[in-house]
């Protein structure tokens, strides 16, 4: 059954509810009919027998002579009166010499009013019904009848329509059911031939959308949001290979070319060793590359992991302050710490790696102190990293944490636009946010809240352009 088309299975279920609707409707009218002809054959015994109960009881003329009733001709009924012992006392003419009743129920007709259904007696079927009265001076029975084959006529020609007109109308009903079945799954045909038509290259185009706002159309609008996000991924997943290739290649050509100068021309030892720095320096500089995208592509498998355990924000903030002490002397700079005693649930590699970025941000654009303070907020903690440079370009202000967003796009050896976009992974990863506060004077100010109870860890999507 599954393996038919669905057309074929709304026309089969279609036609299996009409025939049960033909079934039962068939079956109710058939014993209403029934019901209605045994009533009314009813009513007539009933009256008739009222009638020759008179009758006999004035016993003149006496059954023969009397003329039969014109609902009695109509209806072909016929009346015997029976003495105690069982022998015709007088009957109708055409009866002949046997009495209608004999033995167990002739003793019931005696006892009480007796209905009987249905008996076969004068070659035919009849009804009758026999009631005991007293009349001329002795007990009798009257028995009154009626040939059933004006109703079994009527139930075995509806019988007849039924069994002719019930599968007529059954065929028809169902190629109504089949035609109205691929009426309304043409829209799905049609979407999927266009489906059928979309490729990588296509991403662009758009299942076509039943105007009637119905299940079809809604499932065409959903398809299209779908086809949209994939469009998107798509997209963004050429731009991160575009772009991951071009941050490859800056360094890699580097390394090529002090390589080769080193091979091609004679060179001192100081100049071998700068140029190994060099080397070094690129190496280092595709390794922190390699596990940037390492870290983002598994944020785009849908897991980040994460180890919590209870942290001192303070500590926290004085540890990554340390680590960067002696850079900053060398520019020149200070690290300023200010953060009171808070605690949270948190990963500390992943949580130190994402202060790591911004303070890494802070020394290579930025200028003046960087600022590391921490303040209680109504659900958790807020981390601000401030530096007193130019703070973030216009042009980016809302794109700072996509990947690969730099500020100068014409620098090429300055980083590869990736750290904003881990902090923000890390901090939703904790189930947090990240933002530029719009309260720093000027310099750069991020922003992360963090909540301070356990949260569990969640799926990351990844950091996706808007």
């Amino acid at each position: 059954m599954n393996r038919l088309p669905i057309r074929i299975r709304l026309t089969l279920a279609f036609a299996a509810a009409i025939a049960a609707v033909l079934a039962g409707g068939g079956f109710l009218l058939y014993h209403h009919l029934a019901d209605s002809l045994d009533r009314t054959l009813d009513q007539g015994l009933h009256a008739r027998s009222a009638d020759l109960t008179a009758l006999v009881r004035q016993a003149d003329p006496g059954l023969r002579e009397a003329p039969p009733a014109p609902v009695a001709d109509a209806t072909g009924s016929f009346a015997q009166v029976l003495d105690s012992r069982g022998r015709i006392h007088d009957q109708t003419r055409g009866l002949g010499q046997r009495p209608l009743l004999t033995g167990r129920l002739f003793s019931r007709a005696q006892a009480g009013t007796l209905l009987v259904a249905r008996a076969h007696l004068l070659a035919t079927d009849v009804r009758l019904l026999a009631i005991p009265l007293r009349a001329q001076g002795q007990e009798l029975v009257l028995i009154v009848g009626a040939p059933l084959r004006s109703r079994d006529q009527a139930l075995a020609n509806l019988r007849s329509e039924l069994l002719v007109g019930g599968p007529a109308a059954l065929l028809l009903a169902s190629l109504i059911g089949y035609l109205m079945a691929g009426a309304a799954l043409r829209p799905v045909e049609r979407m999927r031939t266009r489906a059928a038509s979309i490729t990588e290259k296509h991403l662009s185009e758009r299942l076509p959308v039943p105007p009637a706002n119905d299940e079809i159309a809604r499932l065409g609008a959903t398809l299209n949001e779908m086809l949209a996000r994939l469009e998107r991924a798509v997209r963004r997943e050429r731009s991160f290979v575009a772009d991951a290739s071009h941050e490859l290649r800056a360094p890699l050509a580097l390394v090529r070319t002090e390589v080769e100068l080193a091979l091609d021309l004679p060179r001192s030892a100081e100049e071998l060793q700068s140029a190994l720095r060099s080397i070094g320096e690129e190496a280092d500089r595709l390794s922190q590359l390699a596990d940037d995208l390492l870290l983002l592509a598994r944020i785009d498998e849908g897991e980040l992991p994460l180890r919590k355990e209870t942290l001192d924000i303070s500590a926290l903030l004085h540890d990554v302050a340390e680590r960067f002490q002696r850079r900053a002397a060398d520019d020149r700079r200070r690290i300023d710490v200010d953060a009171p005693e808070l605690r949270i649930e948190a990963d500390r590699v992943r949580l130190e790696q994402a202060l790591v970025n911004l303070v890494e941000n802070a020394l290579r654009y930025g200028a003046g102190t960087i600022a590391l303070t921490g303040s209680p907020a109504t659900d958790g903690v807020n981390i601000h990293v401030a530096d007193e440079g130019p703070g973030f370009p216009d042009t980016i202000s809302g794109t700072a944490f996509e990947r690969f967003t730099r500020g100068d796009p014409a620098r090429t050896s300055s980083g590869a636009g990736l750290g904003l976009a881990i902090v923000k992974a890390v901090v939703e990863a904790h189930g947090g946010s990240v933002a530029l506060s719009p309260d720093a004077a000027r310099g750069a100010d991020v922003m992360l809240s963090l909540p301070s109870s356990s949260v569990p860890a969640r799926r990351v999507e990844a950091v996706r352009s808007a």
